[in-house]
């Protein structure tokens, strides 16, 4: 799995660092730091963050395939 985040999008609300604490985390009040490529063990909650993004800046790319919109997932899976 690889995760882009659109940083240009991205406003700082933290709700990625508070779902994905291994995948997310903020650098001082506004920078977001990442993990491009985390392991498949935390996918539920990076998908779960990626869909709590209030500006959807954040893409979940499943590498075997096309690009997965998270938040279209888990609205149609009803999670």
């Amino acid at each position: 799995m690889r995760v882009v985040v659109d940083l240009s999008r991205c406003e700082g609300y933290a709700q990625c660092a508070f779902l994905a604490p291994d995948a997310f985390r903020m650098h001082g009040e506004e920078a977001l730091m990442y993990d491009p490529d985390p392991d498949d063990a935390q996918r539920d909650r990076v998908l779960r963050a990626a869909a709590a993004c209030p500006v959807q800046a954040i893409l979940v790319d499943r590498l075997e395939g096309r690009p997965e919109r998270p938040a279209a997932r888990l609205a149609a899976s009803g999670s």
